[in-house]
C-alpha cells in the first residue's frame, strides 16, 4: 500500500472503532472509508469487496488497508465541496443561497446514488438549518470553530 505514516495511523484508528475482534465486517467497509474522508460510490464499495449482509465477509486491518489506498488514489476523479455548491446553485432560482427543503429532499432520493429516506432524515437533521416560512432552507451552512 502506498500510504504514509500519517494514513496508516489515521486507518488503523477509523478501523479499530468499527472492528470487532480485529476484524471489520464488509457491511462496515463504507463507513470507514467514509470516516476517513473518503467518498467510494456504491460500486467502489462492491468492487472493494463490501457486502450488505452482516457476517458474509471480514477484513483484517492488512486487508483493509490496501482498500484504503485503493480508494485513495480514485479520489481525484471525485467532485469537491464546490462542485457540489455548484451543482446546489442549479436549485437557487433567487440567487440567494438557499433552495426549496423539498427540491433537495426529492433530489437526494431520486438523483445519481439515491439515498433512503432514513438517510436523508439524518443528513437534514445533522446538517441542516432550519427550513423557513417559505419552505427555503441555506444550502450553504458556515461553521465558526471557536
Amino acid at each position: 500500500a502506498d500510504l504514509k505514516e500519517s494514513d496508516i495511523e489515521r486507518a488503523e484508528f477509523a478501523f479499530g472503532i468499527y472492528a470487532d475482534d480485529g476484524m471489520l465486517d464488509g457491511t462496515q467497509l463504507g463507513t470507514v472509508l467514509r470516516a476517513l474522508n473518503l467518498n467510494p460510490s456504491l460500486e467502489s464499495l462492491e468492487k472493494l469487496g463490501a457486502t450488505k449482509k452482516k457476517g458474509e465477509k471480514k477484513f483484517k486491518l492488512e486487508e483493509f488497508l490496501p482498500l484504503f489506498s485503493e480508494c485513495k488514489k480514485e479520489i481525484k476523479d471525485q467532485g469537491c465541496y464546490e462542485d457540489f455548491i455548484e451543482c446546489l446553485k442549479l436549485y437557487d432560482k433567487a440567487e440567494n443561497g438557499k433552495m426549496l427543503y423539498g427540491e433537495l429532499h426529492h433530489a437526494l432520493l431520486s438523483l445519481g446514488e439515491k439515498l433512503t429516506e432514513p438517510e436523508v432524515d439524518v443528513l437534514f437533521r445533522d446538517c441542516m438549518g432550519e427550513e423557513d416560512d417559505e419552505g427555503q432552507i441555506d444550502y450553504i451552512r458556515k461553521y465558526y470553530f471557536v
